[in-house]
């Protein structure tokens, strides 16, 4: 079977994997030279204990996935690497230990530790907290290289093409197929197309879907030069509690009733996520906007309190920020919906708002995905 992915993001390309690994052809068309979006504007974080109970099986398939990716790719530079969220007032921990008296526990590899016990899992946590939620199910990859390395595994199959700088204008459906036109006029025919257009829901999403129910959600990040020590997990602060349906719960309710969240950290519904590049440098953010039209800047607040709240856990200056940035990724409205995956027209299928998940369930997506597209 031939099929056509248009979009270079991680779902196109999970998709594309999916499909290679099925024995079908693939040629996948992206607009820019390189994936730009959300796909590269990420920690790079395959995050299994935020997940809902109703997402955390496939949320533990991608994971798993990716292991298995890595070993064909080492190039994606995945680490099983685990996260701790360090928890710094009372109200903080008690959400751990309700989170820690659930049967999923052992299933998404919850440890609560004590702040002794942190320092001796992760020596470069030496700042001020009282505990620290351990989950050892929680990954890494290195998200600007991993795509590139999981095209030219593809292409190494000889059924695999990559057209950078191309972007896809118009989806005919034929009596033998389908067929997609770029804006460079080439046609391009296939038996499947899976649009993965990611943050952009104009356009030729728009023509296949009309309305859909997604929206955008915008967040601002940044980038440490190398550390000089070894950060042994992803980090996570307790505002992080806030936006991952794991915790929701009466300790949880507890905790946004004290109103105890720092006022910049409240503003910009903010949470500490920090993960270490192969490079040694930190990825730290992030914020959360959701009312559009965005502004086309950054704020300078929401990067003191990264900064600030980053050096009070590592108990340490960080070392300069040498690049910031601000990203856009889907989300569907309805936050129970892991992605929204139509089939627009025979043939013809969209998968798009898979939220701040995209890097995390992108493996498993594209594998649902192809079993339902019968590739």
């Amino acid at each position: 079977m031939r099929v056509i992915v248009i979009g270079g993001g991680i779902l196109g390309t999970a998709h594309a994997w999916a499909a290679i690994e099925r024995g079908h052809h693939v040629v996948q068309l992206e607009r820019e030279a390189e994936a730009r979006g959300a796909t590269v504007r990420n920690f790079g974080l395959v995050w299994v204990s935020g997940r809902s109970v109703g997402e955390l099986e496939v949320a533990q398939r991608s994971r798993d996935l990716w292991q298995k990716i890595a070993k064909l790719v080492p190039g994606i530079g995945f680490r099983a690497v685990g996260s701790v969220t360090l928890l710094r007032t009372p109200e903080e921990v008690a959400v751990a230990e309700e989170v820690m008296a659930r049967r999923d526990a052992d299933e998404r590899g919850f440890t609560l530790l004590e702040s002794e016990a942190v320092q001796r899992h992760n020596p470069a946590l030496r700042g001020k907290f009282l505990a620290g939620l351990h989950c050892a199910r929680d990954a890494a990859v290195e998200s600007r290289v991993a795509l590139p390395a999981m095209r030219l595994h593809l292409k190494a199959t000889g059924r695999y093409s990559f057209w950078a700088g191309r972007e896809a204008r118009g989806i005919d459906t034929t009596s033998d197929g389908v067929r997609v036109r770029t804006d460079d006029g080439e046609m391009h025919r296939a038996d499947a197309v899976v649009v993965c257009a990611g943050a952009t829901h104009g356009g030729l999403t728009r023509e296949l879907l009309g309305e859909f129910p997604v929206r955008r959600v915008r967040l601002q990040m940044m980038q440490t030069a190398p550390l000089g020590e070894e950060l042994t997990t992803a980090v996570a602060d307790g505002d992080s509690l806030r936006y991952y349906p794991a915790f929701a719960g009466k300790a949880l309710d507890a905790l946004n009733a004290a109103q105890l969240q720092e006022p910049t950290a409240a503003e910009h519904k903010m949470q500490l996520l920090c993960v270490q590049r192969l490079h040694g440098g930190l990825t730290i953010g992030d914020t959360h906007e959701y009312a559009e039209p965005f502004a086309f800047d950054v704020d300078e607040a929401p990067y003191r309190h990264l900064i600030n709240t980053t050096e009070e856990l590592l108990g340490r200056k960080l070392p300069p920020v040498v690049r910031r940035w601000a990203g856009v990724y889907s989300q569907c409205t309805d936050l129970n919906q892991i992605v929204y995956r139509n089939q627009a027209a025979p043939g013809v299928w969209v998968v798009t708002g898979p939220g701040g998940r995209g890097m995390t369930l992108g493996p498993a997506i594209g594998a649902d995905s192809a079993d339902l597209m019968n590739l």
